[in-house]
């Protein structure tokens, strides 16, 4: 007996349908093919011993199970739950009549319990997409894939569960989430708060005209001046997320297996920080079977390189095509996927190799060809990507031993979101660009008009420090995030001359 029960397969951020085919038919065997990996072909071992112990049985029969399309490499353990209720229907032990209307994923524990899968969240939406009744899988990623409405979720514990509801009638509870309603109640639970941000009051004005227009920004300072503090409560002045953003952040992170259990749609903005010692193929993506990287993963949200030298030089060059794309696309011999990468990038770094610069009262100091040597780790192609260049400061003890709260990030947050959307009606006619740090050429040219002044200082800036033409590109784009934090319809010159400030690592004698 033939029987086709569906599954699905997700190959980048998109998922596609698999159609397992079971034939039961004379003879003794146990035949798996359609590119599975080694996860899939141990599944009959799982699928046998959880069969035994609910009191079914592995047939012993000549059974053939092809999951289509062939071509397509499968991968992972979700399969068990699909091939058994397949191996179940074949061997007639149980009635299937509507098991073609669902799609069924889970890894099976030896006792039958389910254990959870990846990439719930593109499944459900390509299960809705293809007219499919409903999505049955385990308990722990039911929120997740609940999200998709028009589409009936149950979520099970055992595989029991799943034989009594086609074998027997016996319903199944359905999970049904008000998505926007738990997404908007959710948004305004922050974690970290610059209230809590003793002194350091042009670094916060830094911040904030970062977050308005979306610049990447890089924090240089001493150890204990603040730096991992302040670059924690970013997200918690950037706007609320969209529920279009909120899925697609979703979606990256149910690939990985990175949603947290009973979690439904993302409603904070992803804040990564990887370790100085990750590899390129984890901070962009890729592998054997490619996964998103550290890029995809701050989608939306955030990405925090502490102590930036410390990184490979390597790691770092491969972040500079995402950087200007907003997505990163994984060629290899059989394959092409694009992950989007539309993060801010902030970063972190001492000035020197003892941390200390030109402080006549610290412990240790480097000389000037220590600390150039220490700063060409970083290349110049990849700083000039970076918006906003600001030296921080440690604290002095008057202001960390005030009681007086700073500027909440409540506060901060409205006059950003204010900002981004001067830039969003601004930008309602170019596709892809919705923040100043996204113009082109194009854009800075129709936007980012000058008057004669402030040409003239743009200009004499641009000769005494030397700057690259993408350098003059990022101030006129800082400029005008400047200008939209304070409602001005045109750059003036002290927009221009606070946009220069931030350019440290461009200035003539910075090494002392």
């Amino acid at each position: 007996m033939l029987v086709k029960v569906y599954g699905s397969a997700v190959f980048g951020v998109e998922a596609t349908t698999i159609t397992v085919e079971v034939n039961m038919a004379k003879g003794i065997a146990y035949n798996l093919v359609g590119l599975p990996d080694n996860a899939i072909k141990e599944s009959s071992f799982r699928i046998a011993a959880a069969l035994q112990n609910n009191t079914y049985k592995f047939p012993g029969k000549k059974i053939t199970i092809n999951m289509a399309p062939a071509d397509l490499r499968k991968e992972g353990s979700a399969y068990d739950l699909t091939l058994a209720l397949g191996i179940l229907a074949a061997s007639r032990q149980i009635k299937a009549d509507d098991i073609d209307k669902y799609i069924i994923m889970g890894e099976l524990s030896l006792d039958g319990s389910l254990q959870p899968i990846k990439g719930a969240l593109p499944i459900a939406i390509k299960a809705k997409e293809e007219g499919f009744k409903g999505f049955i899988l385990p308990s722990q990623n039911v929120k997740e894939a609940a999200i998709v409405s028009g589409l009936e979720v149950y979520g099970v514990d055992n595989i029991l569960q799943v034989i009594k509801f086609f074998d027997k009638g016996e319903p199944l509870e359905r999970t049904i989430i008000n998505t926007r309603e738990e997404f908007y109640n959710s948004l305004e639970h922050l974690e970290h708060d610059f209230a809590d941000v003793k002194g350091q009051e042009s670094i916060k004005r830094c911040m904030e005209i970062a977050a308005a227009g979306g610049h990447n920004i890089i924090l240089i300072g001493p150890p204990g001046a603040g730096k991992t503090m302040l670059a924690k409560r970013l997200p918690s002045i950037l706007p609320p997320m969209t529920l279009h953003e909120a899925l697609e952040t979703t979606k990256i992170h149910s690939v990985v297996g990175k949603i947290r259990e009973n979690v439904g749609l993302m409603s904070q903005r992803p804040f990564r920080s990887p370790h100085h010692t990750i590899s390129d193929v984890a901070l962009v993506g890729g592998g054997a079977y490619p996964q998103p990287g550290e890029i995809s993963l701050s989608h939306n949200g955030v990405l925090f390189l502490d102590e930036l030298p410390e990184f490979k030089r390597g790691v770092l060059e491969v972040m500079r095509q995402p950087l200007e794309d907003r997505e990163v696309t994984i060629s290899r011999a059989k394959f092409t996927v694009t992950y989007p990468s539309s993060f801010m990038l902030v970063a972190s770094m001492n000035p020197s190799p003892s941390g200390y610069f030109n402080d006549p009262n610290a412990p240790m100091t480097s000389s000037p060809a220590e600390m150039q040597r220490y700063l060409s780790k970083i290349s110049g192609p990849l700083l000039d990507r970076i918006d906003i260049h600001i030296e921080v400061t440690p604290v002095p003890f008057e202001k960390l031993s005030e009681e007086r709260k700073g500027e909440s990030s409540v506060e901060i947050r409205k006059r950003v979101t204010s900002a981004r959307q001067l830039q969003t009606e601004r930008f309602r006619d170019f596709e892809n660009i919705h923040y100043n740090a996204q113009m082109g050429v194009k854009q800075i040219n129709a936007f980012c008009q000058l008057e004669a002044g402030s040409k003239q200082l743009l200009k004499t800036a641009m000769e005494r420090l030397n700057l690259s033409a993408r350098a003059y590109d990022r101030i006129l784009k800082v400029s005008r995030t400047i200008a939209d934090l304070e409602g001005a319809p045109n750059i003036q010159g002290n927009h221009i001359s606070e946009a220069i400030q931030y350019r440290s690592l461009d200035r003539e004698g910075w090494l002392g």
